[in-house]
């Protein structure tokens, strides 16, 4: 649209002969610079758009690319990040894990397998897992070691991922442990009696409102819920032992499935862990390569967005529910 124009007539052009021609040219020329603007415009937007979903296409088709490229044609040390909460919609998901251990598992220059860990834990469902599929890859793949490095953190559900994998190396400073289960809550009864507020609730079955913070505590429920954590916190201890066999050092350390954690030094004492080491150096050393191609899944930007929005869902289910985490 042209804003702003001037009179394109005055009195004078008015009184000439052949004014009514000077003022269509006027306005054809008018409309003409108005569109060649839109094109213009159009034009640009177009590329710009076009630019975008260049580079969204570039960044997640890379990753795959240079897997295929790199993976295909030299030996190679396979790693899989295990970063972040362990949980389903997250990047530390059961899924996401298997996808990337089957993939590397296939690759026939794949010399090894490396767990890049940095976790606080999360759900012993997804843990589990991981865990079982590590065992059904081994026992399959008898020749193909599998090791864990940890950075930061492999707690909880973290090291139970860890402790199927054939050697755990750690930095001196890495937490690690917390063998353990949790599940957490909060009670508002009082405050409701305080604030005058009466708490008005049905159900249909007698223990539907199991630890309804707004509840006073049932005795016989707590006493259910607290049977279920040491089930797990079972399961999870079989589970290591399983795994990490006679190298736990269970004498030295009475509290090793109570929930403590220690540092990666002390950890290689008790038969936690079994060496210090980094991604780089475990492959160097005991792979004899520097080669190494990450297999984990990257997320397509579109699932990315929607499962940012099924992940916050979830979490704020799980939170209602107070759902059980190994931690």
């Amino acid at each position: 649209m042209v804003e702003n124009k001037p009179d394109i007539t005055d009195d004078n052009e008015q009184s000439k002969p052949g004014w009514e021609k000077s003022v269509l040219e006027k306005l054809a020329f008018a409309a003409i610079d108005e569109q060649k603007s839109a094109r213009r415009w159009g034009v640009f937007f177009k590329l710009l758009t076009f630019a975008y979903l260049t580079v969204v296409l570039g960044v997640a088709l890379y990753p795959k690319l240079k897997q295929g490229i790199d993976g295909s044609e030299t030996e190679h040390v396979a790693v899989i990040d295990v970063l972040g909460v362990i949980s389903e919609g997250e990047a530390a998901s059961a899924d996401t894990v298997i996808e990337g251990l089957r993939d590397a598992a296939k690759d026939k220059n794949t010399k090894g397998i490396i767990l890049n860990i940095n976790s606080p834990g999360g759900s012993p469902v997804q843990s589990g897992y991981i865990y079982d599929e590590i065992k059904r890859l081994k026992a399959k793949n008898a020749e193909l070691p599998i090791y864990a490095v940890v950075s930061d953190m492999c707690a909880s559900g973290g090291y139970y991922v860890a402790s199927a994998s054939d050697k755990i190396f750690v930095n001196q400073a890495s937490i690690i442990g917390s063998i353990g289960v949790i599940m957490n809550g909060f009670g508002f009864n009082n405050v409701l009696e305080k604030l005058g507020v009466e708490r008005r609730l049905l159900t249909a079955g007698e223990h539907k409102a199991m630890l309804d913070p707004f509840s006073p505590v049932n005795l016989q429920e707590n006493k259910h819920m607290q049977s279920m954590l040491d089930q797990v916190h079972q399961q999870f201890i079989t589970a290591v032992r399983d795994g990490r066999g006679k190298r736990l050092k269970e004498t030295e350390a009475p509290g090793m499935f109570s929930g403590l954690v220690w540092t990666g030094a002390e950890g290689v004492r008790l038969g936690l862990v079994d060496a210090f080491g980094s991604v780089d150096s475990v492959a160097r050393e005991q792979f004899g390569t520097e080669e190494t191609v990450n297999f984990t899944p990257q997320e397509r930007f579109i699932d990315r967005i929607a499962g940012k929005f099924g992940a916050s869902f979830g979490h704020a289910i799980a939170s209602s529910l107070a759902l059980p985490a190994l931690q």
